[in-house]
């Protein structure tokens, strides 16, 4: 076995011991629940890896695709609201059509005309705007005004929860498409602000669009994949097996629960390292790589860079969104206001630099490890301090200074991992090959 291959299968040996020392030593609930979340991290960071690691693309807006990919879930899984959409439905989807048809037509109009193009261009742009909300506005009135307390929005397709997490990848990955025939042409800096920016559009568009998904008001009550935990407490075939392993049904149906929500993200996430392992070996990954190390030399050798560059932008935002439709499906509820950059675009750039940036395991190990750290160390730093400050008079400052300062230790943790990692091992604890 190789050097590389042993320190793989020593690390994750190590985080493996951390989930079992958390199910040990605190609950198999809190484990699992860390390791579900661990195994949706790591997708999101195969993704942002499919973009910097492949192709060096510098994409800040990472929680702008999470947040489509849980959109995606609730506009295919959640039940129709049959009333809503016969009131203001058709207006909505008229108004759209005409959205989308003022853009095309301007840029066709600012691409094909060479005489006033500038002029019929800002034309079509004005005399859509206004058609668009003249016709989408009464209709989005009439959505939330029904039932506004419990609803107030179009609903859903209705269909299984399964399928809704390709199709909320596929709806991360049409505004990656769309971004990319824009944005994909800035230098890395730019396309970092440009990216960052967007994200917060779309963050911005879901909290104040009700119709489409309740806004700020939250969707709640999901479809699972996965039985329901009362159900299972009712069933004669699970509280006897509970029974003959000694457990109490109550405590093992939620375990069953995170049990087979495993199962479900395992298989997902296996299915795709295998995926990216082969497209990494394949003359596209090596062609891939030799765009990031040079592009001039790429140029040269008839590569279409910026063709390359919006494929793989469009897959690794596919990728994060399939990440947020199952995270959406796990919480069982969308709630666009937690959407923060912190948690969806710096910690996933934290797994995927301190895992090893183009390696597509490096990834997957910085997810599971930067994941456990940043719910463990909180708490574990409560416990510290109270143990530094337990011979400390009550009252004192320096007393209470150091037990409000556990609320900064998920920050400080993480920045303290990233500058050691850059420090000893600038590539990942897995460097790319």
């Amino acid at each position: 076995m190789s050097d590389q291959k042993t320190r793989a299968v020593l690390l994750f040996g190590f985080v493996g011991l951390l989930f079992l020392g958390t199910g040990f030593f605190q609950s198999w609930n809190v484990a699992l629940t860390i390791f579900n979340m661990g195994l949706i991290s790591a997708i999101m960071a195969l993704g942002v890896n499919m973009q910097w690691g492949y192709a060096g693309l510098f994409n800040v807006g990472i929680m702008g695709f999470v947040a489509l990919g849980g959109l995606g879930a609730v506009l295919v899984s959640m039940p129709p609201n049959v009333e809503a959409a016969s009131a203001g439905g058709l207006r909505i989807i008229i108004g759209l059509v005409f959205g989308a048809a003022t853009v095309v037509a301007s840029i066709l109009a600012y691409t094909r005309l060479k005489k006033f193009r500038g002029w019929v261009t800002v034309a079509i742009l004005l005399a859509g705007f206004f058609i668009f909300r003249a016709v989408l506005d009464p209709g989005v009135e009439a959505v939330e005004a029904v039932n506004p307390a419990s609803a107030g929005n179009i609903g859903g397709l209705g269909l299984p929860v399964l399928m809704a997490w390709p199709i909320g990848g596929l709806l991360a990955a049409g505004v990656a498409w769309i971004i990319g025939k824009t944005a994909l042409g800035l230098r890395s800096d730019y396309l970092a602000i440009a990216t960052l920016g967007i994200a917060e559009i779309v963050i911005a568009v879901m909290k104040n669009e009700d119709w489409m998904a309740r806004g700020v008001k939250n969707v709640i009550g999901l479809p699972r994949p996965v039985p329901y935990e009362v159900d299972l407490q009712t069933a004669p075939w699970f509280t006897d097996l509970a029974t003959r392993f000694g457990a109490d049904p109550v405590s093992a149906s939620t375990v069953f629960v995170k049990l087979a929500y495993a199962g479900l993200f395992g298989v997902i996430l296996l299915g795709l390292i295998w995926l990216t392992q082969m497209a990494l070996a394949s003359p596209w990954g090596r062609m891939m790589r030799a765009i990031r190390d040079n592009e001039v030399a790429a140029e040269a050798m008839g590569k279409d860079v910026t063709a390359r560059h919006l494929q793989i932008f469009v897959l690794g935002s596919a990728v994060v969104g399939l990440a947020g439709a199952m995270m959406t499906t796990l919480d069982g509820q969308l709630t666009p206001g937690t959407y923060q950059p912190l948690r969806y675009t710096f910690l996933i750039w934290v797994m995927v630099i301190v895992g090893g940036s183009g390696n597509n395991w490096g990834s997957v190990l910085g997810g599971f490890l930067i994941w456990w750290l940043w719910v463990q160390v909180e708490p574990m730093g409560a416990l510290l301090m109270q143990a530094i400050t337990a011979g400390m008079a009550d009252g004192t400052w320096l007393k209470g200074h150091l037990l409000d300062s556990v609320a900064h230790m998920r920050l400080l943790t993480m920045g303290l991992i990233l500058l050691l990692v850059l420090r000893f091992s600038p590539k990942g604890l897995l460097p790319e090959k």
